[in-house]
Parts: structure tokens; C-alpha cells; sequence
């Protein structure tokens, strides 16, 4: 693919004609790599989050909302990834994972079978096909797909207070906010007889209860085990006080703890910035340092795990090419996808970047979809996580 006009020599990739070939790497056992979804919701400004300054149409479409050229004298201009490229200051935190080659950004992409609307595109986003009738989030469907043998283990974990669409079906999946006050409702005064209590009054139940009670047993011994002897984040990893930052640390408490975690899903959300977008000093500069942050601190955090580790940050849609008259930008297209992690081929900006004239915008007002998100999803599943039924997962790909 064209990075700013360029081919980028990605190198070989056995597999369906319609992947990208990000060549991700296949060391340190990647068919066992731990896949992060962090999910933007409202729809993040591609636009802003990766600036194309490259491109002087920029500076006309977004008057007041561009993130000044990296060889201007100002401030806050965006920080040069490729010489077209750049991030935009509150961002900036990302740039090391990037020189080490553990970040890259897929530039006009998305999901083609979407539409401009939240609900409708995240649903169908989730569950990652357009075809309807289909429950199961593309994420559940990967790990349905593993055939994991009975046992004990958290393979897929939401830190927040309910299930992500994308993890729908999955087996073994629990929601936790907080590791330290998960446990049984009831009266906190017989604490030590509400799992003696579940573990009888179900034993004599039919089958499909037993086995339910049982599961919801072993997951809580084993979570139990987690709540003692937990000594904070490793190697000095701060992460931001805000839900998403408490979100990170629970993952990647429970991905060190050993006990099979394969996915989470976390949410960062709010990105509908119709108006006064703030993309210095403003409401989106604020998420985004959250973001760059809770992303910063978990790569600290992971240290070595860090190798096996597939971060995607997504959203449901960019926002429109031109800025609008309430300092904002409206519902659009294709928008930016981020891929962190020690197997990522990073340090590059990953687009078949079109310009920005009415001409070739999609409606004449929107970046077009020149990546299919589920392309690189798909390649993330086969080389990081060892899946090669990706027909199953991205039902109606082509």
C-alpha cells in the first residue's frame, strides 16, 4: 500500500488476496498474542490524530482546527512521522513506541457496510460484517474458533460495566471493573458462605446449570487469586486517573497474572466533537492524552509481555474533510485506525492517501475508504493470533 503517494516495500504474507500485508512480525509465539480492542466511540477525527500536513489542502479545509506544519514556529504544531504526516501534540507521548517500530497508523480506512450513524455503524462494526442475523461480535467469534479445552481461565476480559458487542459469544469472558471488589453480591456479612452455598445447591442441578455454577465458581477462585499480593503497575507505569486508565491497568493486572487471558475491550468515549473541537487545548486534546497516556503506561506496564500484545484503537467513523461553523467537524467517512504492539511492523503511516479535493472525496465531502478495516483485523488474527478461518470471523469478506 501508499504511504503519502509512496509504495511501501511491506514484504511477503501467505494468506486471502484482500490482506494489506503489514507483514506483523511471527516471533515470540504469535499464535498466542494477547488482542486489545480500545474502542473510540462518537467518532474520532482521523484527520486530527494523524495530520496530514503534507497536503496544503489541509490548511483550507480546516482553518481553524489544523495542527500547524512540524517546520512552522509554533507551540503546538504536529510532530513529523514521514514528512507527511504527523501527530498532533497531545499525542506526542506515542512517538517512542512508534521510533521502535511498536506503532503503526492505517490512514483512510473503515468499514465500508457503515453509515454515518453511531448506533448503526458500532453495532455493525462489532460484530464486524454487514450481513444481518448475526449476534456474535468478531472478536467472539475468534475465540469460539480457538476450541479451547474445559478449564479454568479469563480469556477475554471487559474492564468497565458491561460487554462489548465485539466480545458477544465469547466463551469465558467475564466484566470487571475492579479486580478487588469483584466477587459475589449478598450480605457482606457471611462472605465466607456464599461460595460454599453456590457450590451446593447446584450440584445435584441439571447438567447445563451445574456446569454454569461451576464456571462461575472456578472464575471466582480465580480472580480471588489476583486480589492478594498485587504491588501496582510495573517499572514505574503511571496511568491516568479516568475510567480508561483504571480500564488498562485491570488488563494488563490480569494479563500478567497468567491465567489465559487472549482479548479485551475497553471503551474510550465522547469523540462527537460537532463543535468546539479543541484540538490544542480543548476537549479532543484532552481525550487524546488520555488515550496517549493509558497507552503509554501499559506498554511500561507489559515490559516483555509487550511482544505478545496487538493494541487496535478504532472508531466508528471519521468526521467530514471540512471543519464546520461551530469549530467542529461533522459525522463522515474513513477515519485512522491505530495498531500497537510488539509484533506490529511500525514506525509507518499505512494509506492510499487520495488528497483532499471534492473531486475524489467521497460525496464530495468525506475521505473515502481506501483500507477495509477488516483486512488488517483479519491479518492481526492470522499472524499475531494464529486463526485461519477468517471466512468465520469477517463473515462476507471478500
Amino acid at each position: 500500500m501508499r504511504t503519502a503517494g509512496r509504495i511501501c516495500a511491506l514484504g511477503a504474507l501467505s494468506g486471502p488476496a484482500w490482506m494489506p500485508k503489514m507483514s506483523f512480525a511471527d516471533s515470540h509465539d504469535s499464535s498466542s498474542d494477547l488482542i486489545i480492542q480500545i474502542f473510540l466511540r462518537g467518532g474520532a477525527d482521523g484527520m486530527t490524530m494523524c495530520v496530514p500536513f503534507g497536503d496544503t489542502d489541509y490548511y483550507t479545509v480546516r482553518q481553524s482546527l489544523a495542527i500547524a506544519d512540524p517546520s512552522s514556529m509554533s507551540a503546538n504544531k504536529a510532530t513529523d512521522l514521514d514528512g507527511f504526516f504527523g501527530l498532533p501534540p497531545a499525542l506526542v507521548g506515542l512517538k517512542p513506541m512508534w521510533d521502535a517500530g511498536e506503532f503503526a497508523i492505517v490512514h483512510n480506512t473503515g468499514f465500508p457496510f457503515i453509515d454515518r450513524s453511531h448506533f448503526n455503524a458500532m453495532n455493525l462494526i462489532e460484530r464486524g460484517t454487514g450481513s444481518p442475523g448475526i449476534s456474535t461480535g468478531w472478536l467472539g467469534r475468534h475465540l469460539l474458533s480457538r476450541n479451547l479445552p474445559a478449564g479454568d481461565r479469563i480469556l477475554a476480559l471487559a474492564p468497565q460495566g458491561n460487554l462489548p458487542t465485539t466480545l458477544f459469544g465469547a466463551p469465558q469472558a467475564v466484566v470487571m471493573e475492579d479486580v478487588d471488589a469483584f466477587g459475589l453480591e449478598g450480605n457482606w456479612d457471611f462472605p465466607a458462605t456464599r461460595m460454599p452455598f453456590l457450590e451446593s445447591v447446584y450440584s445435584n442441578s441439571v447438567d447445563v446449570l451445574k456446569k454454569s455454577a461451576e464456571a462461575t465458581v472456578g472464575t471466582l477462585d480465580l480472580i480471588g487469586s489476583l486480589q492478594s499480593g498485587y504491588g501496582g503497575p510495573a517499572n514505574g507505569a503511571v496511568y491516568p486517573n479516568h475510567d480508561f486508565g483504571r480500564g488498562m491497568e485491570t488488563i494488563a493486572r490480569v494479563a500478567k497474572a497468567d491465567v489465559g487471558l487472549e482479548a479485551a475491550c475497553i471503551d474510550l468515549g465522547n469523540w462527537d466533537h460537532h463543535g468546539n473541537q479543541g484540538p490544542i487545548s480543548g476537549d479532543m486534546a484532552s481525550k487524546m492524552k488520555t488515550l496517549a497516556d493509558g497507552l503509554v503506561a501499559f506498554r511500561d506496564d507489559m515490559d516483555a509481555r509487550f511482544a505478545n500484545t496487538t493494541v487496535v484503537v478504532i472508531s466508528e467513523f471519521g468526521r467530514r474533510v471540512e471543519q464546520n461553523g461551530s469549530g467542529g467537524t461533522d459525522h463522515g467517512t474513513a477515519g485512522t485506525m491505530f495498531v500497537l504492539g510488539g509484533g506490529v511492523n511500525g514506525g509507518q503511516v499505512y494509506a492510499d492517501w487520495v488528497g483532499l479535493d471534492p473531486s475524489v472525496l467521497e460525496d464530495g465531502i468525506d475521505l473515502p475508504i481506501t483500507i477495509d478495516s477488516r483486512d488488517v483485523l483479519g491479518e492481526i488474527l492470522q499472524k499475531r493470533a494464529g486463526n485461519t478461518n477468517l471466512s468465520t470471523v469477517f463473515p462476507g469478506i471478500r
